[in-house]
């Protein structure tokens, strides 16, 4: 995979072996992304079974529990972790022949591969349809990545606006930098670079200022998760942006593919909020630039309430002004 820490600057692969390997890269922030982690996830486990595919049924069945349990408890907020973790533990239990582990190993790598590509399918299919959501000419501003590095291929928010694109409008991309892991500055505006994307990176405190002035037409963020009524888990920062585009007026589009929809949760209240290092907070890269001493805090994500959400993209279609009502008619509808 990609490490993600240390773009733009370098561009490195990092190698995982085991469920153990992909856990720590999880947690460490080398792959990030909702929809990323949850295929990183599937392949962890499918590693763990390659890599004793040769042991007692015993053995394997006791390493293959402990490897869903280090994944799961990788990350807390972002469902597509625990959704990939669920499809992945079904196929295994729903195997007949519970003692050939080289099947099972076989079978549970087939499943990664699976959902890897309906990733990249599903996110063209939310592209396709998000899309025409955007004016001909328009400001987009997003918050943190939602790209093709959050995710197996195209994006989700990212894909939206690379569809657009794709169909003649013309997008410039307005990259927030997304503190205090700078996601909007590394990455979202490094993918807009590669692929030759007007983007414009503004710092995370710009944003209402340029509202202000009518240069933001519309905003498209992506999701990590989005309860039953519609409130979403999304980056720390993504409720403000949500709360002045409400305030100006303008259209606040969330990329959300149906497996980061959790009817668990009653509501955003419900989400629990990852808290990481305050040090990342303090500085970045190895610099510092805080007092020393000062107490810090560093949610990581927060919760936009349903009635600021202009729409939910899925693969299914739009949701405006979502609900519970409305979502879980969305799960059972056919494809536009």
């Amino acid at each position: 995979m990609i490490d993600q820490r240390t773009l733009p600057s370098t561009f490195t692969y990092i190698s995982c072996w085991c469920a153990l390997d992909v856990a720590n890269a999880i947690k460490n922030m080398i792959i990030r992304g909702a929809p990323a982690i949850g295929i990183a996830a599937a392949y962890g486990i499918a590693l763990e079974a390659l890599r004793h595919e040769n042991s007692t049924p015993g053995t394997f069945v006791a390493k293959l529990e402990i490897a869903f349990l280090v994944l799961g408890s990788s990350r807390p907020t972002a469902v597509n972790l625990s959704w990939a973790l669920n499809r992945m533990e079904l196929r295994w239990r729903g195997l007949s022949d519970s003692n050939n582990m080289k099947k099972i190993a076989s079978e549970l790598l087939s499943l990664a591969q699976e959902l890897a590509a309906s990733d990249v399918h599903i996110n063209q299919r939310m592209g396709e349809i998000g899309a025409k959501l955007l004016p001909n000419v328009a400001n987009v501003l997003t918050h943190c990545n939602a790209g093709a590095l959050a995710t197996v291929g195209h994006g989700t928010a990212l894909g939206i606006l690379r569809s657009a694109i794709d169909m003649g409008k013309q997008i410039s991309v307005v990259a927030d930098e997304t503190r205090p892991f700078l996601q909007g500055a590394r990455l979202t505006a490094w993918e807009m670079v590669q692929e030759g994307i007007p983007c414009t990176l503004i710092t995370d405190n710009m944003s209402g200022h340029l509202m202000s002035r009518g240069e933001i037409d519309a905003v498209v963020v992506g999701a990590d998760r989005v309860a039953a009524n519609g409130d979403v888990a999304n980056k720390i920062g993504t409720y403000m942006v949500a709360v002045l585009a409400r305030r100006h007026k303008i259209p606040f589009y969330v990329a959300c593919p149906l497996s980061t929809i959790d009817f668990s949760m009653p509501t955003g209240d419900d989400i629990p909020i990852e808290e990481r290092e305050g040090d990342e907070v303090k500085g970045f890269g190895g610099s510092n630039w805080a007092a020393e001493g000062v107490l810090t805090r560093n949610p990581s994500f927060d919760i936009t309430p349903a009635e600021l959400v202009t729409a939910l993209v899925t693969e299914n279609g739009v949701v405006l002004e979502p609900s519970e009502e409305k979502l879980k008619g969305l799960i059972t509808s056919e494809l536009p």
